[in-house]
């Protein structure tokens, strides 16, 4: 996806609130969720955001002003089928939505009562998410771990040449202002002959992005790097809530299980790969690391395969809320430090032939940095535990108590470009159930 007449920097919207230059969703950026009015009763429905509202396609197709023939594909309850389409039609009626809410548009009064404003609305998941794969691509974040747990060798051998990951659980994928349980499961003290069965005291965040896949591929056939994003829909903010304790005690021989199928919450929001055409970014390694294997190579992977996207994380606790107290900022990082691509995710998820799906979902990883207050997880910022950080003058943390919210949100920019933001995705924690 290249930079076209949707990105120019000199385009304005007639919804005023687009236009402003702290909106997240200028009339360049045109994201997609699924939605209806708060506390109605009415189906849910695809939308696309411009400034402070949300345009419900549901009414746009009755109004009958778009001839798109992709705009008929998200008249259900997921964005699903339009996914399936392909790039053509995504960028077909970006580019029709794009010219209907331009300043000077002369239908608008046809349009206007098809916004929603945001305040006024409550989201669904963006797809029926058949399949949820979650990646470790930051390298800093995978030494980061390996160092309390292998400090003489803390990135294995095969994480320079295979993008490694593991399959979760798309069933507790749930929509950003969900509250999460903190998990109860087993638990073993390295001073004790044996588990107990009891609460995380060791619950934790993950900062992400989300993949969206749009069109599949057959089973059998891999998708070559070359294509892989003419398969990748867009992307969207992603908490993969953690509990270190369960982890710890589980995850040998096989990997994660308890310790993260609870809850995974991503922000309603997808940012089309066509929006983040700004935004692409030279992808290198170090000259000092193993390159990828020819397969997962190519030029163009090269050229533009990474995203500069800014990636934050912010705390609010409880006793920050009564106090009406601003967030606290946890980390800062960037989706440039992702050591893959999301084509090479893509690509490498395919090459035994395994077939994605329109709608299945990749978490990248936590995307941590290589410097102080970037890392994106509590694990790495309190080394562990050992080393608690300040949230407030009388408040601190090593991993989360229950009232704590987490928030996090991205935001690309460049110059010469409108800058697009994500929205946010947060998470608020409740005590668990009783044992």
């Amino acid at each position: 996806m290249s930079v076209n007449d949707t990105h120019d920097p000199e385009l304005k919207s007639w919804v005023e609130s687009a236009n402003r230059i702290d909106t997240d969703f200028p009339i360049q950026n045109l994201p997609f969720a699924v939605l209806r009015r708060s506390g109605s009763s009415e189906p849910f429905r695809v939308a696309v955001a411009i400034g402070d509202y949300a345009l419900d396609l549901t009414a746009v197709h009755t109004a009958g002003v778009i001839s798109s023939a992709g705009l008929d594909s998200c008249l259900g309850s997921s964005l699903n089928q339009f996914m399936s389409l392909g790039k053509d039609a995504w960028s077909a009626l970006r580019h029709e939505l794009s010219n209907v809410l331009a300043e000077g548009y002369d239908n608008r009064k046809a349009l206007e009562p098809c916004l929603i404003p945001l305040t006024k609305v409550e989201y669904a998941l963006p797809a029926s998410i058949g399949d949820y794969t979650d990646f470790y691509t930051s390298i800093h974040h995978a030494t980061n771990i390996g160092k309390l747990f292998r400090p003489d060798n803390p990135l294995l051998p095969n994480y320079e040449w295979v993008p490694i990951a593991y399959h979760g659980r798309s069933s507790s994928i749930g929509i950003s202002g969900r509250t999460v349980p903190r998990p109860v499961g087993q638990l073993k003290q390295a001073d004790r002959d044996q588990p107990v069965v009891a609460p995380s005291r060791k619950l934790d965040y993950e900062l992400e992005v989300g993949i969206f896949v749009g069109a599949g591929n057959p089973l059998g056939t891999p998708v070559p790097i070359a294509h892989a994003e003419d398969h990748i829909f867009g992307l969207c903010l992603l908490n993969d809530w953690s509990a270190r304790d369960i982890q710890t005690w589980e995850y040998q021989p096989l990997g994660p299980f308890l310790a993260k199928n609870f809850a995974t919450t991503i922000s309603p929001w997808i940012v089309t790969v066509e929006a983040l055409a700004p935004f692409r970014s030279l992808f290198t390694r170090d000259a000092d690391r193993h390159q990828p294997l020819p397969y997962l190579s190519s030029q163009q992977n090269a050229d533009h395969g990474a995203v500069d996207m800014q990636l934050e994380v912010l705390i609010q606790t409880a006793k920050m809320q009564n106090e009406s107290a601003a967030p606290k900022r946890l980390s800062l990082s960037n989706f440039t430090d992702s050591f893959w691509t999301m084509a090479q995710m893509l690509t490498h998820h395919t090459i035994n032939g395994c077939n994605l799906r329109p709608g299945d979902l990749f978490g990248s990883g936590t995307m941590s940095g290589s410097g102080e207050g970037s890392q994106g997880a509590l694990i790495e910022i309190t080394k562990g535990g050992k080393s608690p950080v300040q949230i407030s003058a009388d408040e601190e943390r090593t991993f989360l108590e229950d009232g704590d919210t987490v928030i996090m949100r991205a935001r690309c920019k460049r110059e010469g470009s409108v800058s697009i933001g994500f929205g946010e995705v947060t998470g608020t924690i409740e005590a668990a159930e009783s044992v």
